[in-house]
């Protein structure tokens, strides 16, 4: 065994632990319901869009994006576009690393607003990034989505658009298949479920009704996928938990 082979089985014994660690969650979980008032994940920027990720995820997404070397990546919701112009920035080192030359980002939004899209056009990554301006949920997108990967050798999927049970649900039958085996469908703002209960007041979503009641529901009848625990263990501070879905077969 070499020396990052021991390294590694040494990190996976090690994240385990974490996984296990019930008042490493509690701690967790208080500081992220104290951060999450101070609009923590708002303050962070990729190539100088705003991500409105946590850094962890951020994280997390590179591993996923080297690793997989998708030719494709679709994500719903595009808001400032930080998050596509992160995926494309890894699409553009895999290119350098001899992974697919010609991979792109394709993202969907309900409403692209004039100066995010002028922005994002004239980002040094825009020649990697599409996008669709219209519901991730109505047939026309689903449909102009699902052109776009088809015959594609990788796929990742990342759904990050409106949080509520139903529509992240729809989200998820109308994309989740595209995924290819070894590749994942990332559900967002799963942590909607865990956090206080007047935590969101002001959105249609909250406990009971959000991604992860709606990825649960897939999960049910969808034994394609299975969540990915050893992501949200090491993080440890992810807006994901239990939202990290791999495709095993």
């Amino acid at each position: 065994m070499s020396e990052h082979e021991k390294f590694k089985r040494e990190c996976a014994d090690e994240i385990t632990r974490m996984g296990d660690d019930a008042e490493l969650a509690a701690a967790t979980r208080s500081w992220m319901d104290r951060a999450n008032r101070a609009k923590y994940s708002y303050h962070f920027e990729w190539m100088g869009r705003p991500v409105i990720q946590y850094p962890q995820d951020v994280l997390a997404l590179q591993e996923i994006i080297w690793s997989v070397k998708p030719d494709l990546v679709i994500e719903t919701g595009i808001a400032h576009g930080g998050s596509l112009i992160l995926s494309a920035s890894i699409l553009e080192l895999n290119a350098i690393s001899g992974g697919p030359q010609d991979a792109q980002v394709l993202g969907i939004d309900i409403d692209i607003r004039a100066h995010n899209r002028a922005a994002i056009e004239a980002h040094p990554m825009a020649r990697r990034i599409s996008m669709i301006q219209g519901s991730s949920g109505a047939p026309d997108v689903v449909s102009a989505v699902r052109e776009k990967a088809a015959g594609k050798r990788s796929v990742l999927v990342i759904l990050d658009s409106n949080h509520t049970h139903d529509h992240v649900l729809a989200e998820l039958e109308a994309y989740a298949d595209l995924t290819t085996v070894g590749s994942y469908c990332i559900v967002f703002d799963t942590v909607i479920e865990d956090m206080p209960e007047d935590a969101f007041t002001d959105r249609p979503w909250g406990r009971g009704n959000n991604a992860k009641t709606a990825a649960r529901d897939f999960l049910k009848r969808h034994p394609e996928f299975e969540i990915d625990k050893t992501i949200q263990n090491k993080l440890l501070i992810t807006v994901a938990p239990d939202g990290y879905l791999k495709r095993i077969r």
